[in-house]
């Protein structure tokens, strides 16, 4: 067997196992995480233990979908770029088609009078308030990380700017490496990786290019595509925590701006729920409200082009940064600010725009204590929301 027939032949599984992954992956980031050590560590062993725990913390390391990147980067160290790239594609296609479906739907209905979309507005309100108890549990442990969590709340909540979170964030780090800096780290063995340096430098040049460059264009250019890649291109660059923390940034980029109403946002926010993959393809029904099933594919490029350029651009100097004390102190000040503009998203605009009477609070705490307490599957706190809220509005 020649090596194009042994690559094609990789690829094409890669392709296929990552597809079924993203039909049948529910849960959220960290129960991504579980399925792909199910299937790509313990039932086809393409890593071993140790390498798989160094790639996901790679990957909380850096902003963007960490699990998506967990994936992109199982790829590439199975078959390389390509491998990557195809993996990525199987994990992320289903979500994207369904949610500009979902999108095209929409467009004939008016969403803003439907009782379903508000019962998936609560569905969002219960899913982000389960999200915030398991990351401050995991991320603020001790008094020191939850004043920095407290600060970020108090910061991104009063003031509601673009720029505010990635200030909050630049500052959490700066704490952090000043309280943690003599951190210990973990035993750890290196990690062999198919990317060369020089290719790692020039996507991380790409990727810092791009964050600097396309808010020139947009301003110079006026074109509503570069404008529109320009605002999912800077959100997936500056989330910090995964698919949850990038409601606020792409809240504020659309909603105040006009793009689309509040309505559409969260009862997009909700249906995201009820697909399996990455939250972040919520990113493809934005699109494809605004500007059909082409804005949909653009913006979910737009959105998980800065992933690919991180985690190809990280993957060769993961062994130095990992072994730094400094680092590793910034990131647990990153990691504790990103629970309090959790908090904040959570108050505004999800609470405020969702919880209007004592039935609504009431339907809220019942779905989540479905989510946390019953653990049922999130597909089904998405329906049990929808049809609650249609007949709640016939109360």
């Amino acid at each position: 067997m020649n090596k194009n027939t042994l690559s094609f032949k990789m690829l094409l599984e890669i392709l296929i196992v990552s597809t079924r992954l993203g039909f049948t992956s529910f849960g959220g980031p960290i129960a991504h995480l579980g399925y792909f050590h199910e299937e790509y560590i313990r039932r086809r062993k393409w890593m071993d233990e140790k390498s798989y725990a160094d790639l996901v913390a790679l990957c909380q390391f850096l902003p963007g979908p960490a699990s998506s990147q967990v994936g992109i980067g199982i790829g590439v160290m199975r078959a390389g770029v390509l491998g990557g790239i195809t993996s990525f594609i199987g994990f992320t296609l289903p979500s994207v088609v369904a949610l500009i479906l979902f999108a095209l739907i929409l467009q004939g209905l008016k969403i803003g009078d439907a009782g379903w979309i508000h019962g998936l507005k609560i569905v969002a309100v219960a899913v982000v308030a389960h999200a915030i108890l398991g990351m401050a549990q995991k991320l603020t442990p001790d008094l020191k990380r939850k004043a920095i969590a407290l600060f970020a709340l108090v910061v991104t909540l009063l003031w509601q700017t673009a720029y505010t979170q990635v200030a909050v964030i630049l500052i959490a780090g700066f704490i952090g490496f000043l309280l943690y800096k003599q951190q210990k780290d973990d035993d750890s063995t290196p990690m062999n990786f198919p990317v060369s340096r020089r290719f790692a430098i020039i996507c991380l040049g790409l990727f810092f290019g791009l964050l600097f460059l396309l808010p020139i264009l947009s301003e110079i250019t006026s074109l509503s595509w570069i404008a529109m890649f320009d605002s999912f291109y800077r959100s997936g660059s500056l989330v910090f925590g995964g698919g949850h923390v990038v409601l606020p940034l792409l809240e504020r980029e659309f909603v105040p701006t006009g793009w689309l109403s509040e309505e559409a946002f969260l009862a997009g926010y909700g249906a995201a729920q009820a697909v399996p993959g990455p939250l972040f393809t919520f990113a493809a029904y934005i699109g494809a409200v605004i500007n059909g099933w082409q804005g949909g594919l653009l913006a979910t490029f737009a959105i998980f082009l800065p992933a690919f350029l991180l985690i190809l651009g990280s993957l060769p100097f993961w062994n130095d940064l990992r072994s730094n004390p400094a680092i590793k102190g910034a990131l647990m000040g990153v990691n504790a600010a990103v629970v309090g503009i959790l908090i904040a998203a959570f108050y505004q605009p999800i609470w405020t725009s969702t919880i209007m009477t004592p039935i609504d609070f009431a339907f809220a705490a019942i779905l989540f204590s479905m989510l946390v307490f019953w653990k049922l599957a999130p597909w089904i706190i998405v329906v049990a929301g929808a049809v609650g809220g249609w007949l709640l509005s016939y109360l």
